[in-house]
């Protein structure tokens, strides 16, 4: 178990199909953080009001969390946009488990970080959350075609591949809508005098500096299965989970089959 001083992940979508869950559990068994930020859109909850869709092991990866916090880890819970309807109960405490809208965390070596899960900063959903709701819905339509899709890959030998995260990177409208985002948060950091951010929200895994800005988005679990880990000297970099078990872990097959 590798222990490290902060962990940061969001979009993980629990309760949805997209999830991959066995990847999380694995991860979170591999680590012991002195404090775990869930950044929002943990519980899918535009997903469940639909049809319930809950396997054994997203309670699995629910259990995991609290027996973490049972251990001594601070777990903060940065609500997003698909579990809003956890912000009428934001700042209280739930065992363990501290229950937020944002956060300020400050790194070991005294850097200050905005922690959101970005939603404030999307246009879309903040004015216009029919379009979103719309997105929400041809994204899992790409999900599906992409399971399919890795299904066919698996076969023939090949490694897992995300349709979506591609179509993103090649897509004018989705470059720019990113971009936007970034920039936002960005200049939010700056009025609040801040030296960086930590987000996540639109399953785009990054770390890089904007105009003197650190920003750090956490990807997600449903395509990239990304974190952010500060190590204990303060140095903070970003995991990608199936790259480091791609040659050797048989749960890439089972989670990108399921």
């Amino acid at each position: 178990m590798r222990r490290v001083r902060t962990i940061w992940l969001s979009d993980t979508h629990l309760g949805s199909k997209g999830c991959k869950a066995e990847f999380l559990i694995d991860f979170l068994k591999a680590h012991k953080p002195e404090t775990l930020y869930l950044v929002g859109d943990i519980i899918d909850g535009w997903r469940m009001k639909k049809s319930i869709y809950w396997p054994q092991s997203h309670s699995n990866v629910i259990r995991r969390i609290l027996t973490l916090a049972k251990r001594d880890t601070e777990v903060i819970y940065v609500t997003g946009n698909h579990d809003e309807f956890l912000r009428k109960y934001s700042n209280n405490q739930f065992g363990n488990i501290n229950l937020v809208d944002k956060a300020v965390h400050t790194t070991k070596n005294g850097k200050k970080f905005l922690v959101t899960h970005g939603d404030q900063y999307d246009v879309i959903v903040r004015y216009h959350k029919w379009i979103a709701v719309l997105g929400d819905i041809a994204y899992n339509v790409l999900l599906v075609l992409n399971r399919w899709c890795n299904h066919v890959r698996l076969k023939l030998g090949y490694g897992y591949w995300s349709l979506s995260s591609y179509l993103k990177h090649r897509v004018k409208k989705a470059v720019n809508f990113i971009s936007d985002y970034e920039q936002a948060l960005a200049d939010e950091c700056k009025r609040s005098g801040l030296d960086g951010v930590v987000c996540g929200h639109i399953h785009h895994a990054e770390i890089r500096e904007i105009d003197d800005v650190l920003y750090h988005n956490c990807g997600d679990w449903v395509e990239s299965c990304t974190a952010i880990i500060e190590d204990k000297l303060g140095n903070i970099e970003l995991i990608h989970w199936t790259d480091e078990h791609k040659s050797t872990n048989q749960l890439t097959v089972k989670a990108a089959a399921s």
